[in-house]
């Protein structure tokens, strides 16, 4: 770096950072610039000085200089970060006359910036800021020492409809904040405190909105309010819904404009969701208005399909839009609807529109359509389950004992049915796909979402198929016609159909099961030899695979098929086309394990068992499938050497790529997985055969690090991430069933420590995802691991420090399988706990503070544990804190052993702990407290200045308190009121007492 660079930068440092000089403006902007479009060294100072500047606990007197004097509207905002960190982090601390004057500049600078409708279009950027600045401080000051500030806003609203447009946008931040983003940002007592504050005031608010949407026509400030309103009406006081004119405003105002009909049919939409009894009539007038404005929007005979493939953004969201009040209007008032014969025909237009909207080509929409629909089936189908129990085959009548209200919508479902049945996404056993190229490849990397909309259609088809069997088959009948006719063949054609075939599995009689499949098998087979071309040939063969794949009742019933199934299979192990052996494989074993009696029984007419006879052309079959299948090649040395350099390569690009490697991943990740089994069976052999030495051998240690490197590389990934559910679903089950029993089975020098971390990354990033697979992970791991690092606190220290993450993950999502330990390995956890939170390297001791306290809270919970665990071991536990709180080098620890103890004390206090802990049978609370009193009168004054440091408002810790005691207060006065007569005002007084 250049001597005069490094001279200018500290010259700069230095005078931006001496705040007995006035602050050079124009400096000040050059650093701002040189940040924003310098590069390399300069760059880097000047964040640097920025940063410096930024924390200076003085620099936030600066701001009104720079706001006022700085034409840079980068440095302005950088100025505005500065107020905020300080109203965020140092508010309470301030002088109350500091804080008056920064709201008061504050709130000036508003009205003057956003007085002028230019100036709010052009600045837009940094009068968001302003406002975002705004709602920090009301959250700190509203209403305790605000408590005009809805009266104010809302007065000031009418001086100009360009401010007023402004304080709508600061009204829906602040409701934002308060009722939606509120959860870990402040306690839920002051949240709630807020929210009170905000539905007492919200009169003067509604009636600005009201007057805006009635009498401006200011169609910008208009938009901003109706976005203000969709805000509120998750939590406003219902009548203000529903005893006012806002609907009809709504619908007859807004609806059919088409600048505000997107914002206006969403505020619709979340009056739709409202769920009550007592405003039946204003939600039927809710439906009847919207469709009959709707039908002028857009006429029934629309092809929506097409409106939106040519439409606008804005058109297609208004489509989307529809699909969301539709679904959530008919999912909670549906019935309310059917019950009126007035409004059938209404009703039957609604669920016109719903199949219209279900057919446009996008995803999203058709997932909340498709809500709908498995909404509506299976509450028809569980209403009565049994009204279609006999097999239409037998009974002879289409729609024999259909109840009532399924009658009513048999028309709508039959429609529903072929929709479903067009539309099927793929399964996640299909691995013959076409790519986006319109080329047939075998799949690398499973869809979650496909799957996930594959299953919830598949559920929404099965309902559908108990409500008529007969109606299910013949569409599914009609289309494979087509298909074998040519009218209507192609890829995707038949794979839904296939799909959808293979989805209602078990969904029919056995008997009509029977005759369908053959024809549905015979008629695949016949299309299969019909049809010339690898790629076709290949998406046959798929589909036949995957129908078989998912009748497996069926084939027991049926030797003969089965038999021939099989052999089909076998021949497709010879097909070169990508993926067809694999899925074949893949068939092949799951038709064996729910079919397995069958291999090994002499069947009727056979002469050997079928499986004598596979294993008799054992060579046969599978001369043709791939060599990957050969593992000695895992035992050459520079082999797995190589595999291990590819590996961190993998791991090298996956950190710098992030969430987007699944795609690499995916393409490797079942493969990676065989070769991790493969090499953990070669050590074990080795060490078996050898001795625990041989783990030190070249080769056994370049397998390792395989093994090591593909935990990283899995664990990275995870890290990054940014999908939980794919993750759950599609990575997850794979990897435990290939490193739990490995690593529970190795000798302690062969476990791999990367296999704890790794499981701890798992389960911090899934969270709730990965519930279910807990107990299999604690079974494998823990144990085994707590006897390695049980006998000192030092020897596998890899292992220690990684148990200790998935101790605090396993804590936080599945606490009750601490409680399955037997007492003496309990202790030595909470041992390890102990030993961690005293320890000096700062994250061991974090991570043994955290898991302490949430195992407390934990304890806590299970009624049946916890007395005897506070018997044993709260008194330790207390003398262990007290011992680090009075350590200087734990300092940093200091909230978090705060929260400890207090949340000790509470138990005490709160008269939850009721077994003795003093074996001399004084009350527990006066033995706590003359346990810790010396400690406590030594280290008070030090925790008051922690507090004071900290900036936290005391009174916001009493708040639940305060707020009883006035209750109680006010309760106490009413009743003193009312023994008195003529106190109270007749209107106040109870209806018994006005006889």
């Amino acid at each position: 770096m250049p001597a005069n660079m490094t001279m200018l930068a500290d010259h700069a440092a230095r005078q931006l950072l001496d705040f007995s000089q006035k602050l050079d403006i124009n400096l000040l902007d050059n650093v701002v610039n040189s940040m924003y479009y310098d590069i390399g060294s300069q760059q880097r100072m000047a964040q640097e000085v920025l940063t410096n500047l930024k924390d200076h606990p003085d620099a936030w007197t600066r701001v009104d200089t720079i706001l006022e004097f700085s034409q840079n509207m980068k440095t302005k905002y950088y100025a505005l970060q500065i107020l905020e960190t300080v109203i965020k982090t140092r508010w309470k601390i301030l002088p109350r006359n500091q804080c008056e004057g920064i709201k008061k500049y504050v709130v000036g600078l508003i009205i003057k910036t956003s007085s002028d409708a230019a100036n709010v279009e052009k600045d837009g950027v940094y009068i968001a800021k302003l406002n975002m600045i705004l709602v920090q401080i009301l959250k700190q000051e509203w209403p305790k020492h605000w408590p005009t500030f809805i009266s104010d806003i809302v007065g000031a609203s009418r001086t100009s409809e360009s401010l007023c447009q402004n304080n709508m946008i600061i009204l829906k931040l602040l409701s934002e904040e308060v009722f939606d983003f509120s959860s870990g940002q402040m306690t839920q007592v002051k949240a709630k405190h807020l929210k009170d504050s905000m539905c007492n005031e919200f009169s003067q608010i509604f009636q600005l909105c009201q007057f805006v949407m009635e009498n401006s026509q200011n169609a910008p400030l208009v938009q901003a309010t109706l976005e203000t309103l969709l805000r509120f009406l998750n939590w406003i006081p219902l009548g203000y819904i529903f005893e006012t004119k806002l609907i009809s405003t709504l619908v007859y105002k807004f609806l059919n404009v088409p600048m505000f009909r997107n914002v206006t049919l969403k505020c619709l939409t979340e009056i739709a969701g409202v769920s009550v009894n007592q405003y039946e009539e204003q939600f039927v007038n809710l439906f009847t208005l919207t469709m009959c404005q709707l039908k002028q929007m857009l006429p029934l005979n629309t092809n929506i399909r097409l409106a939106y493939s040519n439409g606008k953004d804005d058109e297609q969201n208004f489509i989307q839009n529809l699909s969301l009040f539709l679904c959530t209007f008919l999912k909670e008032h549906g019935q309310l609807i059917e019950k009126r014969p007035n409004l059938r025909e209404t009703l039957v237009e609604a669920l016109h529109y719903m199949l219209l909207v279900s057919e446009v080509e996008e995803t999203e929409i058709f997932k909340i359509c498709l809500e709908y629909w498995n909404h509506l089936a299976a509450e028809l189908y569980r209403e009565s389950p049994f009204s279609t129990s006999t097999s239409p085959l037998l009974s002879g009548s289409q729609h024999f004992d259909v109840p009532p209200r399924r009658h009513l919508y048999l028309p709508v479902l039959s429609k529903v049915r072929t929709l479903m049945v067009s539309r099927m996404a793929k399964p996640e056993e299909v691995l013959v796909v076409e790519n986006d190229q319109g080329e047939v490849v075998r799949e690398f990397m499973k869809d979650t979402d496909s799957i996930n909309l594959y299953k919830n259609m598949r559920e929404t088809l099965v309902y559908l198929t108990h409500l008529d069997y007969a109606d299910t088959e013949r569409i599914m009948t009609e289309k494979l016609h087509n298909q074998v006719n040519g009218t209507e063949w192609s890829w995707r054609n038949l794979n839904t159909l296939c799909w959808a075939i293979g989805s209602i599995s078990g969904a029919m009689h056995e008997e009509d099961e029977k005759r369908f499949l053959v024809t549905v098998i015979k008629d695949l087979l016949g299309l299969c030899e019909q049809k010339r071309g690898k790629d076709n040939k290949a998406i046959i063969a798929s589909n036949i695979m995957y129908i078989v794949g998912q009748y497996p009742r069926f084939l027991r019933a049926h030797w003969k098929f089965l038999k021939t199934v099989v052999n089909k299979l076998f021949e497709f192990m010879h097909e070169t086309h990508d993926g067809v052996q694999d899925m074949a494989c893949d068939t092949f074993i799951k038709i064996a394990q729910k079919c397995r009696r069958h291999f090994v029984q002499v069947q009727v007419g056979e002469v050997m068992p079928f499986i004598d006879e596979i294993l008799n052309n054992i060579n046969t079959i599978i001369c043709d499938l791939q060599p990957q299948q050969n593992v000695d090649i895992l035992k050459d040395a520079e082999t797995v050497r190589q595999l291990g350099s590819i590996l961190k390569t993998n791991v090298r690009a996956c950190k710098a790529v992030g969430h987007p490697f699944v795609v690499q991943l995916g393409r490797i990740y079942l493969d990676m997985l065989n070769v991790y089994k493969c090499l953990s069976e070669n050590i074990s052999s080795a060490i078996q055969t050898n001795g625990e030495m041989v783990t030190k051998q070249p080769l056994i240690r370049s397998m390792r690090t395989v093994k090591r490197e593909t935990l990283k590389l899995i664990s990275g990934w995870v890290s990054r991430s940014n999908d939980p559910q794919m993750v759950g679903e599609n990575f997850v089950p794979p990897l435990l069933e290939a490193v739990l029993i490995d690593y529970q089975r190795n000798v302690p020098a062969a476990r791999e420590p990367e296999v704890l971390s790794t499981m701890a990354t798992i389960v911090n990033k899934l969270g709730g995802h990965i519930t279910g697979e807990i107990p299999k992970i604690f079974d494998a791991v823990f144990e085994c691991t707590l006897n390695m690092i049980n006998k000192d606190f030092e020897e596998y220290p890899e292992h220690r420090t990684h148990f200790f993450y998935l101790l605090q993950a396993v804590n936080s999502q599945c606490f009750p399988a601490f409680l399955s330990i037997p007492p003496a390995q309990f202790k030595l956890v909470l041992d390890s706990i102990i030993w961690a939170f005293k320890h000096t390297m700062r994250n061991v001791a974090d991570t043994g503070l955290q898991i302490l306290y949430t195992l407390l809270q934990n304890v806590a919970q299970e009624e049946a544990a916890a007395q005897s665990f506070y018997q044993t071991y709260f008194c330790d536990i207390l003398q262990h804190i007290f011992s680090v709180v009075t350590d200087t080098s734990h300092t940093a620890g200091l909230t978090m052993h705060a929260s400890i103890l207090a949340y000790m004390f509470n138990l005490v206090e709160e008269g939850k702990i009721s077994a003795s802990l003093n074996p001399a049978s004084q009350h527990n609370q006066g033995y706590v407290q003359e346990y810790v009193a010396n400690l406590l009168h030594i280290r008070g004054p030090l925790l008051v200045k922690f507090y004071e440091f900290a900036g936290e408002d005391t009174t916001d810790l009493f708040l639940e308190e305060r707020e009883t005691s006035l209750r109680q207060a006010q309760e106490e006065k009413h009743k003193l009121q009312m023994s008195v007569p003529g106190i109270l005002n007749p209107h106040e007084l109870p209806e018994e007492m006005c006889d």
